[in-house]
Formats: C-alpha cells, structure tokens, sequence
C-alpha cells in the first residue's frame, strides 16, 4: 500500500531561507483557470473578423484548504485553529524586503495537471504551479465554549508567476528561424541586435557574415539588415 502523499506549499521567502507548510487535509478540488487573449480585425466583407493573438493571461489556481485542532481537546486548553490558518494568511502580506508578497509553489505528486501536455509546445511542462497569493479566505465553522477558533476551511487564491527568462526558456520561441529584415538605429551595435533577435549577443557574428560586413564597429544607421535564420 503506497503512504499517503500530501499537498505542500514551498514559500520563497526574501531574506530568509524558504519554508514548507504541509496541508493538513489534502483538498478535495483544485480549480485552474488559464486564457488567451484574442485580437477581432474586422474586414469588410467577410462572414466574420479575423483572430489575431495578443497575449496569454495570467493562469490561476483556486484551492479550499480544511483546517481543525479539535485534536488537542475542546475545553479550556483547547488549540486555536489559527495556529494553522494563520501559516496561510502570511501569504498575502508584504514582505519587508521584497515588497510584495512571498512567492508560493504548490506541489502535490509528479501527476500534476500540466505534466502530460505535447511536446510540440516546448518546455512548458510542469509538476508544480508558482505563483503569488492574490486573496485568502477564512471560514471559521466551529468554536470552544471560550470562543476559541477550532475549525476553519480557508480558500486561496493564486496567480501564476513567470519571470521574463524563465518565460523565454519555457516558450522556445522559434520565430529566429525564418530570415527577416531590421533596420539600424542611432547606438545599435550588432550584439545588441543579435541580443534582440536570438536572445544571445554571440550571435552577431551570424549577422556580420549574413551581411558581409568586415568590421562590425562600422555601421551606420539606417541601413537594412538581414537576419540569418538559426539552423
């Protein structure tokens, strides 16, 4: 029989090193919300206007978390429930350093929802969900005879975090590989153009062959480039 594998919160603190709240019940439903958004270029004269892609929004993951501490008794020395809710409501503060709330990574088992998806989309499987705690919820259902807190369901919320490079890495981008045409500008080098285009400013040695160009520190602006396409 395998163990029981529970549900567990990495939190990414700034000045600190990162913490691991274990859930103590394993919730019962997980809600992910994931969208795009699309771009209506009407022309006259077609049934219907053409789609055109923007950008990806920001995916979200909604999680009810059951807390209890009746465990330790009911009476005058019962536990406050808060002992446990409250490790989940320092989510949403602000840290002092970083000035904003800490990163979260919920993890559960390596069958996460995004860990079959095709390999055509690159490096955007996954196994765990990073993101920001956008908003907490408390539901306080039972109580001592001293008004204690013993029992609670708190709901989070989070919001995907994906730094720029990380992005860049998981998306592999390949539109470097068909030839495309730039335009020099007042201060652009050829490794800031490589940086631009590849993402690699090692690159520019590409562009300077592509262009017969001998000495990379003589170009002017306003002369058309040509882009080599990656192999």
């Amino acid at each position: 029989m395998q163990p029981l594998i529970k549900a567990v919160l990495l939190v990414e603190w700034s000045d600190a090193p990162f913490d691991l709240i274990e859930v103590q019940f394993n919730p019962t439903e997980l809600s992910f919300n994931k969208g795009s958004q699309m771009a209506e270029i009407a022309i006259p004269g077609l049934d219907s206007p053409l789609l055109q892609f923007v950008r990806g929004q920001a995916e979200t993951l909604s999680v009810d978390l059951f807390c209890d501490s009746t465990e330790q008794g009911m009476g005058a020395v019962a536990t406050s429930v808060t002992t446990y809710t409250d490790q989940f409501y320092q989510l949403v503060k602000i840290e002092p350093g970083r000035h904003a709330p800490p990163i979260c990574t919920f993890f559960w088992n390596s069958s996460f929802p995004g860990s079959d998806i095709s390999a055509n989309l690159g490096n955007q499987k996954r196994t765990a969900f990073r993101g920001l705690v956008e908003s907490v919820k408390h539901k306080y259902t039972l109580f001592s005879p001293f008004g204690v807190p013993l029992r609670a369901t708190v709901s989070l919320a989070f919001k995907e975090y994906k730094t720029l490079d990380d992005q860049l890495a998981q998306l592999n981008l390949n539109s470097p590989d068909r030839t495309q045409s730039y335009v020099l500008r007042q201060g652009d080098t050829l490794s800031l153009v490589a940086e631009r285009h590849y993402h690699r400013a090692a690159e520019w040695r590409r562009i300077a062959d592509g262009n017969r160009i001998d000495d990379p520190r003589r170009i002017n602006p306003g002369v058309f480039l040509d882009l080599p396409p990656t192999e």
